[in-house]
């Protein structure tokens, strides 16, 4: 699915109502019609709507939704807001419809103390304003703005939270803002809504199509994408009855230190079960007895050192390479990877200590092989990158990185954000709160090994693995709780998340 700035969406609404064609006020129909589907399923006639709406086409959304509410039975209240000169022509012809059917039920605000009693059970729903908006809210707006956020009734904002910019608000002033506990967004998702510092403001986002032009979306570019399903199920290879194990690669995972080869055998049973064909474990002397006898699949290299790893060894026979998880940052683990990536051609996912190793010895990104995987959470881009103001600002700066130093990087978190050193950035949509838990960032590398040593280009092993990591996620934590998972579970659901994507 693309994610659109809000100047291509317009531009998108145009050309649908150019081409399709369709009046501007007829598409606005649709949208209302679309919100009143959605509101049939999840709350009952019974309840008490009340819409704010403003003079912009949101506004008409919201009057146009008040409309066809009040035909079906619904209890609705809608409260203009008077605070611009006039309305958009759209707005005002909803604004019409409505005061000829509904009189009594229409009240304007034009001085913050004609704002209503609020009860806890009423549901408000809010139309005041949409995507085109590009400065802070201030004035009436901005003290109604505050007064919604302050009732304990439910809030569904139609298409964006009225104060929130579509995509950077650094800029913004956050108790200008709608607190939504919905957010019904159209045809796309805006790119704000991927952002932690925002979910306070669109809560449970929702996209609603509304037949936009095809052609239109087809065409306009966009960086930023969406990943669903449709997309993942295309980059799966299909194995056939004459495959064997060498079709599948060897990976070679070069992890562990004493007192954490647990990452080692995490990193290990997640590439076994994501289907590489042989797998071979760089690790510490220590953890020998360790990995044979709690993988007994894999293959065992130590290391001289008992304790760290200190040297790559021999990494000619192998297909891809996996490097980090509880690795340890001393001297001579610091010399072991600049020593691999020096030498190395071959694909490497680089995770956990080794982006650490490489954040404390920033000259090793110049060895960096075009296409390698670096997987860090936020606070490891952060010390590879440099800190920024906002979650925006830190996209770009991973886009930029991904481009300096020609190498893919899966930044970890709610929404993983993927980005090519092409520029494209891929969202994912899978994944829950029940994988912030130890190991479940191990478990991520050694499934992207398993997809490199397979022969998945760097960029679809990156699309798949993410989304495959998160998926596995979903299916654990439906069969448990967010609060009990632990990352074996997320490994033990691997072959069922195989089948999900394929539909079985």
């Amino acid at each position: 699915m693309k994610i659109f700035s809000c100047n291509q969406i317009r531009d998108i609404d145009s050309y649908t109502i150019e081409n399709e064609p369709i009046k501007s006020i007829d598409l606005m129909e649709r949208a209302a019609g679309k919100i009143l589907s959605w509101i049939s399923e999840e709350f009952n006639r019974s309840d008490r709507f009340i819409i704010f709406s403003g003079p912009g086409n949101n506004g008409g959304d919201g009057l146009a939704l008040a409309r066809m509410m009040t035909s079906q039975g619904y209890d609705v209240e809608v409260y203009h807001l008077k605070f611009a000169s006039r309305n958009s022509v759209d707005c005002e012809v909803n604004l019409k419809r409505f005061k000829e059917s509904q009189p009594a039920r229409l009240k304007y605000i034009e001085k913050i103390d004609q704002f209503p009693l609020l009860s806890s059970e009423d549901i408000i729903i809010d139309a005041i304003f949409g995507s085109g908006l590009s400065r802070p809210v201030e004035g009436l707006v901005r003290e109604i703005i505050q007064q919604i956020n302050l009732s304990d009734a439910i809030k569904i904002s139609i298409d964006v939270p009225s104060g929130l910019f579509c995509e950077n608000n650094n800029n913004n002033v956050p108790d200008g803002i709608i607190h939504a506990d919905f957010t019904l967004s159209f045809q796309f998702p805006k790119l704000a809504f991927l952002f932690a510092e925002n979910s306070d403001y669109t809560g449970i986002w929702k996209v609603l199509p509304i037949g936009l032009h095809e052609k239109a979306i087809s065409a306009f570019h966009t960086h930023y994408n969406l990943l669903t399903n449709s997309d993942v199920v295309l980059l799966l290879k299909n194995r056939t009855r004459f495959e064997h194990k060498g079709n599948f690669g060897h990976g070679l995972l070069i992890s562990g230190s004493y007192g954490k080869m647990g990452a080692a055998v995490l990193g290990a049973k997640a590439a076994l079960r994501t289907g590489i064909g042989l797998l071979t474990c760089h690790i510490p002397s220590c953890g020998y007895s360790v990995l044979q006898s709690s993988v007994p699949e894999a293959m065992v290299q130590t290391d001289p050192e008992n304790d760290f790893v200190s040297s790559a060894g021999d990494t000619s026979k192998f297909t891809a390479i996996g490097i980090g998880p509880g690795l340890g940052t001393g001297q001579a683990t610091q010399n072991a990877l600049r020593d691999l990536l020096e030498e190395n051609k071959k694909p490497v996912v680089i995770d956990a200590d080794a982006l650490n190793i490489i954040s404390l010895n920033k000259n090793l990104l110049k060895h960096l092989t075009q296409g390698t995987i670096l997987t860090p959470h936020p606070k490891e881009f952060e010390r590879l990158a440099g800190k920024t103001g906002n979650s925006f600002e830190r996209l770009q700066r991973q886009v930029e990185f991904s481009s300096e130093y020609k190498c893919i990087v899966i930044l970890k978190g709610a929404y993983t954000s993927v980005t090519f050193p092409d520029g494209t950035v891929y969202f994912n949509n899978t994944g829950n709160p029940g994988m912030a838990t130890g190991g479940s960032g191990d478990v991520l590398t050694g499934m992207l090994l398993s997809l490199l040593s397979q022969g998945y280009s760097p960029q679809d092993a990156s699309v798949l693995g993410v989304w495959l990591h998160g998926l596995a996620g979903d299916i654990a934590a439906s069969e448990s709780s967010f609060e009990s998972m632990i990352a074996s579970d997320i490994i033990n659901c691997i072959g069922r998340a195989f089948n999900k994507i394929r539909g079985f």
